[in-house]
């Protein structure tokens, strides 16, 4: 059998991670869904974080359009960073938006 002239990947000893270089495992998954991005709006101030079609499992309604945001579509995760009652309030209360609807969505005070 010939030889092959590609140099052999290295594996890692953690299943579907790697480790830092102080030794502490790191947590990919949390990595691929990428940072939370901070906006102000006239409603409030909100933390976004897009989920790509890759990450999408589940099947979730969009507050925005009352429709189903399926499993392998794009979205967005999205929380109020100034809940009344605090940061854990609102990340408990994070919605699954289409991103047009994100977008779209109006100020008006229900």
């Amino acid at each position: 059998m010939p030889r092959s002239n590609h140099p052999r990947r290295r594996r890692t000893p953690v299943a579907g991670g790697k480790r830092s270089p102080d030794g502490q495992e790191v947590d990919l998954s949390r990595a691929r869904m990428g940072l939370p991005e901070h906006e102000s709006a006239p409603d409030g101030e909100w933390i976004v974080r897009t989920i790509s079609r890759g990450n999408a499992l589940k099947v979730y309604t969009c507050p925005g359009c009352n429709h189903s945001v399926q499993a392998g579509m794009a979205h967005l995760v999205v929380w109020r960073e100034d809940a009344m009652f605090g940061a854990e309030a609102g990340l408990r209360e994070r919605r699954h938006w289409h991103g047009n609807c994100w977008r779209g969505r109006s100020y008006r005070y229900r």
